[in-house]
């Protein structure tokens, strides 16, 4: 899909709208998963792409629902915000399967052997540790 990157970022900053923490958060795990991703060849870019920078965005529904969020929250809530966010810019309803996938086990105990998944979690392992100093 061509300009996906820069799609899903335009979505991703009108979702999150002020939340510069998040968004920059989203944009460091993209950066992190496009050099992983260069070890391991089997990944599909786009899903990469599109779970590195959609990745939390259920923290934003846990937080309006709950008033706070973690980890199976984000899990929770992530995966249907992120099949209307790919559904807009006509992203491709197999990979949107997976990518919700992806968004709804990146905290827990890998359930799926996706080689997608494991850049995002390595992605935003490093990211956040790297936030915690």
């Amino acid at each position: 899909m061509q300009y996906l990157r820069a799609k899903l970022i335009r979505i991703l900053v009108g979702y999150f709208g002020a939340d510069d923490r998040r968004i920059e958060h989203a944009l460091r795990v993209l950066r992190h998963a496009d050099m992983i991703m260069a070890d391991h060849p089997s990944c599909d870019p786009e899903i990469v792409i599109a779970s590195a920078l959609l990745h939390d965005v259920g923290i934003k529904v846990s937080e309006e629902k709950h008033g706070y969020n973690n980890g199976k929250l984000q899990e929770g809530y992530g995966p249907p915000v992120a099949e209307e966010l790919l559904n807009a810019v006509g992203f491709s309803q197999v990979k949107i399967e997976i990518v919700k996938n992806i968004i709804g086990n990146h905290h827990s105990k890998s359930r799926y052997d996706y080689p997608e998944l494991a850049v995002l979690k390595e992605a935003d392992r490093i990211v956040n540790r790297d936030e915690k100093v």
